[in-house]
């Protein structure tokens, strides 16, 4: 449009046409290529003309120039790592690059597998609910609560119940003192709408639950068929006393 300047390119860079525009773009994804290399950089990305080398094992072989050190990598099968770029003269270790990345790929799924994420239950009450399936709730959150999770309990109004909500305060603030051993409560009680509740932040760390392989059984049991749903075993067929033929045969012959 006309009286518009462009936002990103000066009036002389838009003079000399697209050539200036696709140069700086090719510097940008150039600058953005080193900025990736230099997180690890290994062999022959390595430009410092010094180094100080670390031998496979941890020994200090002492500063010497890049080649030399590369040189000596290769001929013990290894890659030439940069560990410490920030170091004067920057560090670099003998390693096997691609073992190294497994391992550490390795030990990364492992950790994310025993991590387990805080998750936020729900319980759900009404007003008149009776003594017995309040204990069963109260049991229910205790062991949302022993796992680490967030229990946020409800209490739901119906029609006239929404008239009386402190039925529903009271009935909060029982619940709250019932698990107050496992944990606290985070928010107190807000009526929102028809339902009125509140949060409870565990006081215990977040169990791990460890994944089972599926099949994967005790030592000396059966392994179980098909999906690994049991399957009951079949009776032995009993052995017959005789022969069909000899029992279908008269006697007498």
């Amino acid at each position: 449009m006309p009286g518009l300047e462009p936002l990103c390119y000066s009036a002389a860079a838009t003079a000399l046409g697209p050539w200036v525009m696709a140069r700086r773009e090719s510097n940008i994804v150039r600058a953005r290529e080193f900025t990736i290399s230099r997180d690890l950089r290994i062999n022959e990305m390595i430009r410092i003309p010094q180094v100080r080398v670390v031998d496979e094992d941890g020994s200090q072989l002492g500063v010497m120039p890049t080649r030399q050190a590369l040189v000596m990598a290769q001929e013990k099968g290894l890659d030439l790592v940069e560990v410490a770029p920030m170091a004067a003269p920057p560090v670099v270790r003998f390693l096997d690059y691609g073992q190294y990345k497994y391992e550490l790929t390795k030990r990364e799924k492992e950790a994310k597998r025993k991590q387990r994420a805080v998750e936020f239950k729900e319980v759900r009450l009404s007003p008149k609910i009776g003594t017995g399936d309040f204990e069963t709730k109260v049991h229910r959150a205790v062991e949302f609560l022993e796992d680490g999770d967030r229990v946020k309990v409800t209490v739901r109004f119906r029609g006239r119940e929404l008239t009386h909500p402190e039925i529903g305060r009271t009935l909060l603030a029982k619940f709250g003192d019932e698990v107050k051993d496992h944990g606290t409560i985070d928010r107190t009680p807000v009526l929102e709408g028809k339902s009125m509740f509140m949060t409870l932040v565990s006081l215990h760390k977040p169990r791990v639950h460890e994944h089972r392989t599926t099949g994967a059984k005790p030592d000396g049991a059966p392994a179980p068929e098909g999906d690994g749903a049991f399957v009951p075993e079949a009776e032995p067929e009993p052995t017959p006393s005789a022969s069909p033929a000899a029992e279908a045969a008269p006697a007498g012959e």
